[in-house]
């Protein structure tokens, strides 16, 4: 199996942040710990990374991953035409389990798969996590499980079916539950909610302007296979 760094203790936090970092900037697939479940990550700017990304899932390229970011401001590095309610929805609840769907910079130079020109982004609330992605940048990470698989609450979860195919992993700790990021689709005046997840429609909706409070009837379920964005 490939190594497992530990991430758990502060002493040794440093070494397995600086070694995650490492293998993401050569190329490689990581498993970190985020606030959800755990993820499997790679450059999001690398192409290449990002395919053998996909295909350790078992996923195709009409599911792109996520993109996991470390500060806020990173937002308008990779978006545009961001709409206002945006901006409060994230100054609430970044970082945080909210991941939201936005219109991607059309000069990036990157390749996540059949995105039609959006990007899912989210900034998680996991001080591993956020250490790898400020040094990093922007990551493409999904959840660290085979795709329609259970999400990996462990490291040893993701291991068991990730093995060789990741770099490194990185551990965090066991995650509490396999509860997802809330989903929104944030590319018009009102956002649609895709997936329902740790943060609540009502607690979204008290953030909004009423013009733009979603609509219940618009979420999906979309749990069989659950991000870690």
């Amino acid at each position: 199996m490939s190594p497992v760094v530990d991430a758990t203790a502060p002493q040794s936090r440093e070494e397995a942040v600086a070694r995650a970092v490492g293998a993401v900037q050569s190329g490689q697939l990581i498993v970190l710990p985020t606030d959800t479940v755990y993820g499997i990550g790679c450059d999001a700017f690398d192409a290449d990374a990002v395919s053998t990304l996909l295909a350790a899932k078992g996923r195709g390229r009409d599911v792109p991953p996520p993109v996991l970011i470390g500060e806020i401001r990173t937002l308008d590095g990779i978006a545009i035409d961001v709409e206002p309610y945006v901006r409060d929805l994230v100054e609430k609840f970044w970082p945080g389990a909210l991941t939201v769907i936005v219109t991607a910079q059309p000069s990036l130079i990157w390749d996540l798969g059949e995105t039609h020109g959006t990007v899912a982004v989210r900034m998680p609330d996991d001080e591993v996590a956020l250490a790898i992605l400020r040094e990093t940048g922007p990551m493409a990470v999904t959840s660290a499980n085979l795709h329609g698989a259970p999400a990996a609450t462990s490291v040893l979860d993701a291991a068991t079916q990730l093995g060789s195919a990741v770099e490194i992993y990185v551990d965090g700790g066991a995650r509490a539950a396999q509860i997802p990021s809330t989903i929104l689709d944030c590319t018009g005046p009102v956002p649609t909610v895709l997936r329902a997840g740790a943060i609540s429609e009502d607690d979204i909706a008290a953030v909004l302007p009423a013009s733009a409070r979603p609509e219940p009837e618009n979420s999906v379920d979309m749990s069989a296979d659950s991000p870690a964005e």
